[in-house]
């Protein structure tokens, strides 16, 4: 792949490289789009195979914040940090601390908050360095934990496509299959244990699986079975990639809606989906709960608020169904459709984004 192409023909903006040998830092910074305002995206910690993965991850990750913000209607743009190391094993204050460095060299035009691998406490490691980070605990003017306003959006955009598949929003007696239930994923079992959803749970981590159980009564299947168990609805709240070639023949759902960042493998995979019938909830969509919360913090963060504007999470999710049967078009191209809109409409006034938000 010819990366400085890629990025001009997709419309990245930056593509930052950070290293500190003393620190073990050796991550990403991508920005995509900031013509809406500053890009507002996680901080990702993983064990790449190949350091072109971790490109690849950035560049995908910060384009589809771009998406998520501009279709939760925020003024914020998309970028996302990687963090090359093993999440158990390579963590330090030193090395966020340096990442926050890094942020603090952008000026503003990066905002990180916490992703895969990364926790609230690193987040405070980093704002040590630099005022552009959300997601942190209340003591520090924060919004404390998103993962449970995160689940709640995703519950919103179920309900939404329960209603267009079944005729109603209740998901009483609903069968939904979860892969992965870490921090968000185990939000939503207990969100749906509660509407009266019947689960079944898959996870590499055993004890997060275990302690689900105990929660919900959730059957249990191997991390290699949950795409394919028949259900109401599959709900992929791990890694990317799960909806492929190979996968979307042995769906045994009706509904896909989960909170996943990049979901499908490619965009064929989208129309795929809706060739085999089964109703797509777009990942960005049902998962911008999250944003949508970290996004107060920059302007003074009220939970109430918060949640009333996640709950709108279930009119967009409508609205893209509603778009996708009127158009003929997948829903994941038309909630793209959307975003490319909203942005595209103040292109005219477009400079790369220079001045702190609200700090």
């Amino acid at each position: 792949m010819q990366i400085l192409e890629h990025m001009q023909e997709q419309g990245y903006e930056q593509l930052l490289y950070s290293v500190d040998r003393t620190a073990g830092l050796k991550c990403l910074i991508c920005i995509h789009d900031t013509t809406l305002g500053p890009a507002l995206g996680g901080v990702r910690m993983w064990t790449y195979e190949k350091e072109e993965d971790a490109v690849q991850d950035a560049l995908r990750l910060a384009r589809a914040m771009t998406y998520k913000s501009s279709a939760a209607g925020l003024d914020l743009g998309g970028g996302k940090a990687v963090l090359i190391g093993n999440p158990w094993k390579d963590k330090s204050e030193a090395l966020f601390k340096s990442l926050g460095r890094a942020v603090a060299s952008l000026g503003g035009r990066y905002i990180a908050t916490d992703d895969v691998g990364t926790t609230m406490k690193d987040l405070e490691y980093i704002r040590t360095q630099t005022p552009f980070v959300t997601g942190l605990p209340f003591h520090l003017g924060g919004s404390g934990d998103s993962t449970m306003p995160t689940a709640h959006g995703v519950l919103r955009a179920m309900e939404a496509c329960a209603k267009e598949v079944w005729g109603k929003t209740d998901l009483k007696g609903k069968t939904v299959a979860i892969q992965g239930v870490g921090k968000v994923g185990a939000n939503l079992a207990q969100l749906l244990h509660q509407a009266g959803a019947i689960l079944t749970v898959a996870d590499i981590n055993k004890a997060a699986v275990k302690a689900i159980v105990k929660e919900t009564g959730a059957a249990i299947v191997g991390p290699d079975e949950i795409a394919s168990v028949k259900c109401d609805v599959f709900a992929p709240c791990a890694l990317g990639g799960v909806i492929n070639s190979r996968s979307i023949g042995r769906l045994q759902c009706q509904v896909v809606c989960g909170a996943a960042n990049n979901q499908l493998e490619n965009d064929s995979s989208g129309d795929e989906i809706r060739q085999r019938g089964v109703l797509y909830c777009p990942d960005y969509i049902a998962n911008a709960g999250g944003v949508i919360n970290l996004a107060l913090e920059l302007t003074g963060y009220d939970a109430d608020v918060a949640y009333q504007k996640i709950e709108g999470i279930f009119e967009t999710a409508s609205e893209v169904i509603s778009r996708s049967k009127r158009q003929r078009i997948a829903t994941a191209k038309a909630a793209d459709l959307m975003a490319e809109e909203r942005v595209a409409g103040s292109k005219k006034l477009r400079s790369w984004y220079t001045q702190p938000c609200g700090h």
